[in-house]
C-alpha cells in the first residue's frame, strides 16, 4: 500500500532536519581539518622556500598516514549508531571504547614504524637536498601527534553515532585556533622555525584528543559503560574496519595514479590537474557532509529495525546528494571566471583548466549519488562490499587512465576518466541499494 503525499511529505521534512542538524556541523569540522596545514603553510612560507617544501613533503606523508585509518571514523560511526537505535547506549559507547583503543594501538605502531624511516620516506617522495632536513625534523615530531590524530578519528566516530556532530565542529574550531597561536609563538616567538610548527600542531592535536576522551569518558560513566581495553571488541572493530582500510587505499590508489598520469603530461598539464584536484576535494567536503550524516542516520534505523525508515532516509539523502550535485556543478561553471585567476595566470595552463572545470560540473551530480550511497552503506556496516566495488572500479580505472598519454589526450581526457571512475562507483553503489542486501537490522551486523 503506498503512502499518501501528504505522509510522504512530512516524512521528507522530517528527514531533511535530520539531515541538516547532522551535515552542517559535519561540513564544519570536514572544512577544519585542512586548515591545520594551511596554518602550518602560512607560517613556515615566510622562514624560506626550503622549509616550506619541507613542509609540503613531510605533510603529504603526514596526510597520507592519516587518511589510511580513517576507517576509525567510519567504522565506528556505523557501530555506535546500530546501538543508539537498539537502544542500548551503554553498550554503543563501550563499543566506541573499542575503537579508541585501537586508536592507540595503531598510533603507537605508526611511531615505531616512521621515527627511524623518516629520512627514507623524505628520500622516497623526493624532496631536494636543501628540503630533505627540513622535513625529516618537521616529520619526526608530527609522527609523535599521530596517536592522537587517530583518536581524535575514532572519537569523532563514536559522537557521530551518537548523533552528535556538533561537538566535533567546536573542538575541530578550538584546535584550528590553537593550532594558529602555538605556531605562530613557537616559531617565531620561541625562535624554533619548522620544528616549532611541528610542535604546536602535535600540542593542539593532543588538546583535542584530550578533550574528546574527556566527553567520551563522562558519557561512559553515565551509562555505566566499562574503559577498560577489550581484546575481544578491539579485535572486532579492527576486522569491520580492515574492508574499509582496503576501499580507502583503492581510492587513495585511484588519485595517485590520475596524479602520476598528469605529471607525464607536462608542466601545464600537471598544474591544471593540480588546481582542479583542489576544487574537487573542496566540493567534496561539501557532499561528504551528507554522508557523514547519512552513516549515523541509517545505522540508527537499523538499529532500531526500521527498515522503512532506513529505506525512506536512503531515498531522502540520494535526492540531497543530486540536488546537491546540480548546485554545486552550476556553481563551479559560473564561478570559474572568478576561481581561476586565483591559482593562474598562464594561458597554458589556464586553457586546459577551463575545459577541465567543465568536466567536474558536469559530474559533480553523480558524485553527490556516490557519495551518499557510499555514507548508506557504511552505515549499514556493509565495508566489504564497499571494498570490492572499489577494487574493481580501481581495476577499470587504472588502464583508462594510463591510456590517456598513450593515446595523446592531455588532462580534460584524464578527468575524463576520472568521470568515468565516478560512474563506475555509482553504478556499484546503486545496484547494492537496489538489491536490499544491505538492510541487515539488529544492534549488530
Amino acid at each position: 500500500m503506498t503512502q499518501a503525499p501528504a505522509t510522504t511529505r512530512r516524512i521528507d521534512r522530517r528527514h531533511d532536519r535530520e539531515i541538516i542538524a547532522l551535515a552542517l556541523p559535519a561540513f564544519g569540522s570536514l572544512v577544519a581539518e585542512p586548515l591545520f596545514v594551511m596554518v602550518d603553510s602560512a607560517v613556515i612560507g615566510h622562514l624560506g622556500t626550503p622549509q616550506l617544501a619541507g613542509l609540503g613533503v613531510a605533510a603529504a606523508l603526514l596526510t597520507t598516514a592519516v587518511s589510511v585509518f580513517v576507517f576509525l571514523a567510519y567504522a565506528t560511526t556505523a557501530a555506535v549508531a546500530r546501538r543508539v537505535g537498539a537502544g542500548e547506549l551503554s553498550a554503543a559507547i563501550r563499543q566506541g571504547m573499542d575503537g579508541i583503543w585501537l586508536a592507540l594501538l595503531l598510533g603507537a605502531a605508526v611511531i615505531v614504524a616512521v621515527l627511524p624511516s623518516a629520512p627514507w620516506l623524505v628520500e622516497a617522495f623526493g624532496a631536494s637536498s636543501t628540503a630533505a632536513p627540513y622535513a625529516t625534523s618537521y616529520l619526526r615530531i608530527s609522527a609523535l601527534g599521530i596517536p592522537a590524530m587517530l583518536v581524535v578519528l575514532a572519537a569523532t566516530g563514536v559522537l557521530r553515532g551518537l548523533q552528535d556532530t556538533k561537538t566535533p565542529l567546536y573542538l575541530a574550531i578550538g584546535g584550528f585556533s590553537a593550532n594558529a597561536a602555538l605556531n605562530i609563538g613557537l616559531v617565531y616567538g620561541a625562535g624554533l622555525g619548522i620544528a616549532g610548527s611541528a610542535w604546536g600542531t602535535v600540542i593542539a592535536q593532543c588538546g583535542m584528543a584530550a578533550v574528546y576522551l574527556a566527553v567520551v569518558i563522562r558519557g561512559a560513566r553515565r551509562h555505566g559503560a566499562s574503559l577498560r581495553p577489550d581484546a575481544a571488541g578491539i579485535r572486532a572493530s579492527a576486522q569491520a574496519g580492515v574492508p574499509l582500510l582496503v576501499r580507502t587505499l583503492s581510492l587513495r590508489a585511484v588519485l595517485m595514479i590520475a596524479t602520476a598520469v598528469a605529471a607525464r603530461l607536462g608542466d601545464a598539464e600537471i598544474a591544471a590537474h593540480q588546481i582542479v584536484l583542489t576544487l574537487w576535494s573542496l566540493l567534496a567536503f561539501a557532499l561528504d557532509s551528507i554522508a557523514i550524516a547519512g552513516q549515523a542516520i541509517i545505522g540508527r534505523y537499523l538499529g532500531a529495525e526500521d527498515r522503512d525508515g532506513a529505506k525512506a532516509a536512503c531515498r531522502r539523502m540520494v535526492q540531497w546528494g543530486i540536488a546537491s550535485g546540480v548546485v554545486l556543478g552550476v556553481l563551479v561553471v559560473l564561478a570559474r571566471p572568478l576561481f581561476i585567476p586565483l591559482f593562474t595566470s598562464d594561458p597554458a595552463v589556464r586553457g586546459p583548466l577551463l575545459t577541465t572545470l567543465l568536466v567536474v560540473a558536469v559530474t559533480q551530480p553523480v558524485s553527490g549519488i556516490v557519495f551518499i550511497l557510499d555514507g548508506v552503506l557504511m552505515g549499514a556496516g556493509d565495508g566489504p562490499y564497499l571494498a570490492w566495488a572499489m577494487v574493481a572500479t580501481l581495476a577499470l580505472f587504472a588502464p583508462a587512465a594510463v591510456a590517456v598519454p598513450a593515446l595523446g589526450g592531455g588532462v580534460v581526457a584524464l578527468w575524463w576518466a576520472m568521470a568515468l571512475m565516478m560512474t563506475v562507483r555509482m553504478l556499484t553503489l546503486w545496484l547494492r541499494t537496489r538489491s536490499g542486501r544491505w538492510i541487515v537490522t539488529g544492534a549488530s551486523r
